[in-house]
């Protein structure tokens, strides 16, 4: 039989496996920095690119798509080679893969902290980024594809159909939540509004940790704990019905993240009902995972890298368990919003992501510079240190989740509150510390895995391609056999494997987002609901560009707690789906670090809002919001206000040429009307007028309060839930002359 040499490409492995530590170890500590902002709220005080709103995406995608995508792209290229005999298709793909990421999230590392934003969960980035994503992720489908079409081994091991569902579907993710309009070069809107919007991008934000941080994982899985364990995996019925199961169940979930808000009542309950069925393959897969280490349990006890292994399976088992779980309503009723679902994410992030791909690294740094681990004492080291840090991170953030949900609900006998927002925030201040030890545990472990690493490397040879030799692929019939499964024979079909799996995930994206779009009573129509004016708009945007929506929510759910305590007028009304028809994005918010703010307008002074941006703690003892008092001294750009306006005009708003015509006209008068209301502060008058005084004296540049950016926030937050309060009081005034 004819045998072919051919070489392994090692070295686009090595590249990734730097990149996975490099911005690793910069995402992790960004997080760190994070948690200790909760204890030290101006620690960043002043600098508005280190502010907590601009860091946060940055830690998020830092976390997701630099740690955790490079190690996919690690394990992808170098499983995907082994397991069908192949080189890479194309080298220059796979450098295209490589370098394009990178560029990709120095561009994130960037704009974030600059704040260029679609404020988008998980999706973040402006829409430049958005094109240069899928671009360099169809040049991974591509590289991936051709690999297979040219491989020498028959049959597609359950890793690829992974990598293969995995690459389809974030492809389908990705594009569809990406259509935006732009505005400029780094701004633009989405083109859904409101509910839509919210269903579109938590279609694609829990999916995107189903498929991006979790099937690529579980083929990894696969492939690695078997190779690590010497040992075949445990089932391979199991795997079909896993892989099968999982991603067709799985994209129809994203709902459960919109529960009792103004999402109708029958998608929030098909999300409900598929997330209960997730539990099944998930364990399904745990399983398979960790009875494949059936016979190898006494390795386990002395090799790091399984140790690792077993609690990243362990992890994703609680995580898949857990998630279910949240999206029962009674459930979700107290969890959404409060710090158990930040433990419930960093559960998977931290034992599921984090800890499998250090322990693949521990698996591969040995063989790809052909030594051995530098030293296993360290590696233990590193899993003691991590895995205390995790437990110490996650169990005070579910211990915050429950007494947040209990604090916020409970009454007292005359029918009020019993616990203001702040009373709920200090009472987990405590907790708030644990995890910031917990994380810095996690962190000073990863750090020893990379010295490790690095060492080990040191240690060894330099990276070489690897010399490999395989029978080639011989031709047989496409048809299937009679002693062949069909299974079986589907596996030797990767382009009908391929599209099957496409089928298989498409169908629950369609039920769930073309009603949405197609369907024109879909959220019933309110008439006191009309467009933001120019200065409200250009405050929405300073809104996003801070990332307010990361801390507050926008969101009254139909519960007595929060209708008390929200809806602060005595119409004591929920959100409708009709208040946010000219929401282009959405910002109902997934976390209340602060209050939620939906029916805010009104409720405070402007000077209180102005007090409350300069120096939150004089106006709300306790709190932990840091200062923005950038937004106090620098002038409002209204270059692009038309352009904005435009653009929502084109997406459906209906503003008239004529309101955008007097753009700047309507923003002066407005921004003229809120400076007249900050002058009835003795103590902000005499201050301004100082100021002022001295820059003429001084022949500086004087920035009139009604063109600063903080004034077009205030006009933004005195606006939200005041048109739904207006058509309240044209019922009452209706039913009074009735």
């Amino acid at each position: 039989m004819e045998v072919q040499q051919f070489y392994y490409d090692n070295k686009i492995v090595r590249k990734f496996i730097v990149a996975t530590l490099f911005w690793g170890v910069i995402g992790m500590t960004v997080g760190l920095l994070l948690a200790f902002m909760f204890l030290f709220p101006n620690l960043t005080e002043g600098i508005s690119w280190l502010s907590f709103g601009r860091l946060r995406p940055l830690h998020t995608n830092a976390v997701i798509f630099a740690f955790v995508g490079n190690a996919i792209f690690a394990g992808v290229y170098y499983s995907t080679q082994r397991l069908l005999k192949a080189r890479m298709w194309k080298d220059w793909l796979s450098n295209f893969n490589f370098w394009g990421w990178q560029l990709i999230i120095v561009g994130a590392a960037i704009t974030l902290p600059l704040g260029y934003t679609t404020s988008k969960e998980y999706a973040e980035l402006e829409w430049p980024f958005d094109i240069a994503i899928a671009l360099v992720w169809v040049a991974f489908g591509a590289n991936l594809i051709g690999t297979i079409l040219k491989r020498r081994q028959r049959h597609l091991y359950v890793a690829i159909w992974f990598y293969l569902g995995t690459f389809v579907t974030v492809a389908v993710l990705h594009i569809v939540n990406s259509i935006e309009l732009p505005v400029s070069a780094l701004k633009s809107y989405s083109v859904y509004a409101g509910v839509q919007d919210a269903l579109v991008q938590w279609w694609y934000g829990h999916n995107a940790v189903a498929f991006f941080l979790t099937t690529p994982f579980l083929g990894l899985m696969y492939y690695f704990v078997p190779k690590a364990a010497n040992r075949p995996v445990y089932s391979y019925r199991l795997s079909i019905v896993h892989f099968w199961s999982l991603i067709f169940i799985y994209i129809w979930a994203g709902p459960h993240h919109l529960l009792y808000s103004a999402l109708p009542d029958w998608a929030q309950n098909l999300g409900v009902a598929f997330s209960i069925m997730l539990i099944a393959p998930s364990w399904g897969g745990m399983i398979n995972g960790l009875l494949t280490l059936r016979g190898a349990w006494d390795k386990v006890r002395t090799d790091p890298v399984l140790k690792f292994m077993v609690v990243a399976i362990t992890g994703y088992g609680m995580a898949t368990f857990e998630g279910p779980m949240l999206s029962l309503k009674n459930v979700n009723a107290i969890a959404h919003f409060s710090d158990w679902v930040i433990a419930h994410v960093h559960v998977g992030a931290l034992a599921w992501n984090g800890f499998l791909t250090f322990g693949m690294i521990y698996w591969l740094i040995p063989k790809l510079f052909k030594t051995k681990l530098w030293s296993t004492k360290l590696a233990n080291v590193h899993f003691w240190v991590g895995t205390l840090g995790i437990i110490l991170y996650a169990l005070p953030m579910y211990v915050a989740g429950f007494e947040q949900a209990l604090m916020w609900k409970e009454f007292k006998p005359d029918g009020n509150l019993t616990y203001t927002f702040l009373d709920t925030l200090n009472a987990i201040i405590p907790m708030y510390w644990m995890r910031a030890i917990g994380g810095s545990m996690f962190v000073v472990g990863a750090l020893i895995g990379v010295y490790n690493v690095i060492m080990t490397a040191r240690a060894g040879s330099k990276v070489v391609d690897e010399l490999a030799e395989a029978a080639p692929l011989l031709k047989v019939s496409k048809k299937r056999t009679s002693k062949e499964g069909y299974h079986t024979w589907l596996e030797r079909r990767p382009v009908k494997l391929t599209i099957f799996a496409t089928i298989a995930i498409l169908i629950g994206g369609m039920v769930q987002i073309i009603p949405s779009l197609m369907v024109d009573d879909y959220v019933p129509a309110i008439s006191s609901v009309k467009p933001y004016t120019p200065l409200e708009l250009e405050g929405r945007d300073i809104y996003i560009r801070e990332s307010c929506n990361a801390c507050h929510s926008q969101m009254i759910r139909p519960f007595r707690s929060e209708v008390e305590r929200y809806d602060w007028t005595n119409d004591k009304q929920y959100s409708k789906s009709g208040e946010f028809v000219y929401d282009h994005p959405f910002l109902w918010g997934s976390k209340r670090t602060g209050p939620d703010l939906h029916r805010i307008g009104k409720k405070y002074s402007d000077i209180w809002h102005f007090n409350h941006f300069y120096d939150p703690q004089t106006t709300s003892s306790g709190s932990i919001m840091p200062s923005y008092r950038w937004l106090i001294k620098d002038e409002l750009d209204k270059s692009k206000t038309e352009d904005k306006m435009r653009a929502m005009q084109t997406l459906g708003v209906p503003y008239s040429d004529e309101e955008i015509a007097r753009a700047q006209q309507s923003m002066s008068e407005q921004g003229e009307a809120i400076e007249k209301n900050l002058y009835t502060d003795p103590d902000f008058a005499k201050t301004y007028e100082d100021d002022k005084q001295q820059a003429q004296k001084n022949g500086d540049e004087f920035i009139e309060m009604r063109n600063r950016e903080v004034v077009a926030l205030i006009a933004y937050l005195q606006r939200l839930g005041t048109d739904i309060k207006v058509k309240n009081a044209e019922d009452t005034a209706l039913n009074q002359n009735n």
